[in-house]
């Protein structure tokens, strides 16, 4: 008699497998698929999809079907009557099958990725970047909850979002499509939604997390040696400044203090003054440089504010620009009396 394995027996031992539903398929459990397969237990895993109660048994983890939420069993469903879980940590969108998966293996991914101990503040800092500037939209979505607390018909309809676009990975509903079929193409959507995961987490931990430590050290900095109140900051290189900086002010509790951001333009070796925006999401400074320079350049403008080396004032006043950091920084002062 033989003793091999048969292979299904092999992949049973050897590959463990993720359940989620069959038919249509949606972002959150295509993405938390793909966050799973890139977890130290579930690497490279096998997938199920089905509603048979008696397959989802034989899986190591179910998400997205089942009508259980319970890590210790592995169960990450969000459709049950009662479930109400969120991110916490200040965001309180309902969680859907892909916030869940993140939630509890997001810091994981997130460290593995970057080659950052789980424990290093900063793999925090990106696991609750991440949710709000991906994984929460996705949760939003799924569980239908509208981006606005208004009935304000939208002036333009968006549907380039990764939600919309697994949606429309899809088979159309005249297009003939076997069971293996359909799986293969929610294949192709986990795939797509891992794309989208890997680009917004580089970027984040490359591009966004760096430019956050420029920021901070250069609001430290400027206190000790610009202005000890704080109102202007000389950046010490260009880095995109605005969130990290509102974000700072909230942390130590020293919102609305900077109004003028100094740094040096890469391309043109000159000189910008930039005034600190009321907030992220609308336009508004907190101190628009003086009407009387709006819109004036070069030597009329210097002349009009008796600083050499003006470039220009932006007609309205949020940015303005000197040849040198010695006539930039006068500008900022001069705006803070006028």
């Amino acid at each position: 008699m033989s003793t091999e394995v048969p292979l299904f027996k092999k992949q049973k031992l050897d590959q463990k497998v993720i359940g989620t539903h069959n038919g249509t398929f949606h972002c959150d459990e295509a993405l938390a698929v793909y966050m799973l397969r890139h977890t130290s237990a579930y690497r490279d895993a096998g997938l199920k999809r089905s509603r048979d109660q008696a397959v989802l048994d034989t899986c190591d983890i179910v998400v997205d079907v089942g009508g259980i939420y319970d890590e210790s069993k592995q169960r990450f469903d969000h459709h049950q009557r009662g479930f109400a879980e969120v991110f916490g940590n200040g965001f309180d969108t309902k969680l859907s099958s892909a916030g869940l998966v993140y939630k509890h293996f997001g810091k994981e991914i997130i460290a593995s990725r970057t080659q950052l101990p789980i424990d290093d503040p900063k793999v925090e800092t990106l696991w609750l970047k991440l949710y709000e500037g991906f994984i929460e939209s996705i949760d939003a979505i799924d569980n239908g909850i509208s981006q606005y607390d208004t009935d304000v018909k939208p002036r333009y309809k968006l549907r380039t979002d990764l939600s919309s676009r697994v949606g429309n990975v899809n088979p159309a509903w005249n297009e003939k499509v076997d069971l293996a079929g359909v799986d293969a193409l929610f294949e192709k959507a986990s795939a797509m939604t891992g794309v989208d995961f890997t680009e917004k987490l580089n970027n984040y931990a490359n591009s966004w997390l760096p430019a956050r430590n420029i920021v901070v050290g250069s609001v430290e900095k400027s206190k000790a040696e610009v202005d000890p109140t704080g109102r202007i900051i000389v950046l010490s290189q260009f880095a995109p400044w605005k969130e990290h900086l509102l974000q700072y002010e909230a942390s130590v509790g020293t919102t609305g203090t900077a109004l003028y951001v100094l740094f040096e333009d890469d391309t043109a070796h000159d000189w910008r003054v930039n005034c600190v925006p009321v907030s992220l999401d609308r336009f508004g400074d907190r101190k628009s440089l003086p009407e009387a320079w709006r819109g004036i350049r070069d030597q009329e403008l210097s002349k009009v504010s008796g600083i050499d080396g003006c470039i220009f004032v932006h007609a309205s006043g949020f940015t303005g620009g000197n040849r040198t950091y010695e006539g930039a920084l006068a500008m900022a002062k001069a705006a803070l009396e006028m």
